[in-house]
């Protein structure tokens, strides 16, 4: 196992490929059409190689997330925002096709591709420059749905433990936010703040801490 997360851990099967395995058992199916769709249009995520059933067979991608890389080398931080807004305007120009689920409540003939979790811990840096991954919220929405809910991540999420990268994550915090805002349409996400918080604060493991304050975030910023 090279990796975990709350949701999948990482199996390294040689040759360049890795397992995506879940930890509670679920069809993959989905995540990998939305993969193979972005990836035909040109976006920087993994390439599917199969769905088995205990799993989904992908490429292996060698590089830090932009959160740890954020981490060991702070004065990024403005270089790394721009790349998370570029990351969602690209994903957001991709149409997406019926085979798509609706992320941000009813399908809508304006939705894109959207990612549903896209910040920094979901962003490889290798080499040839920053892939996307997890994409197991993938689907079809508004855009300013998905930079909203990044928005309240990025904003309020509490930060990896320990108490060195707790402390400069949180210092750095309200820059990266504001360079992030600076290069997305900040408009259309605050449109859709109050939904994108009662969708986030629906997940059993946010703390009430981090719920409260994604809530008071969108009650201060959103707008109809």
């Amino acid at each position: 196992m090279i990796g975990s997360g709350r949701d999948a851990e990482m199996v390294d099967l040689g040759g360049g490929r890795i397992l995506r395995r879940p930890r509670s058992p679920r069809s993959l199916d989905h995540e990998a059409v939305v993969m193979r769709l972005v990836r035909e249009a040109g976006y920087p995520v993994p390439e599917v190689f199969e769905v088995r059933r205990d799993g989904m067979v992908m490429e292996r991608i060698d590089g830090p997330t932009m959160l740890d890389d954020l981490g060991s080398h702070p004065w990024r931080l403005w270089r790394h925002a721009r790349t998370l807004a570029d990351l969602h305007r690209r994903l957001h120009g991709i149409p997406p096709d019926g085979s798509l689920h609706a992320v941000f409540g009813t399908p809508d003939a304006g939705d894109v591709v959207v990612h549903g979790d896209l910040h920094p811990a979901n962003v490889l840096m290798a080499r040839s420059g920053p892939v996307v991954i997890d994409w197991s919220n993938g689907g079809r929405g508004p855009a300013g749905a998905d930079v909203a809910d990044a928005w309240l991540l990025l904003a309020t999420a509490d930060p990896p433990a320990g108490r060195l990268m707790r402390a400069l994550l949180d210092g750095l915090r309200a820059r990266f936010v504001d360079e992030f805002l600076r290069h997305v349409d900040r408009g259309e996400a605050a449109r859709h703040l109050e939904a994108a918080a009662r969708k986030r604060t629906a997940d059993p493991n946010l703390s009430a801490t981090e719920k409260a304050a994604m809530l008071r975030l969108a009650a201060t910023h959103g707008s109809r």
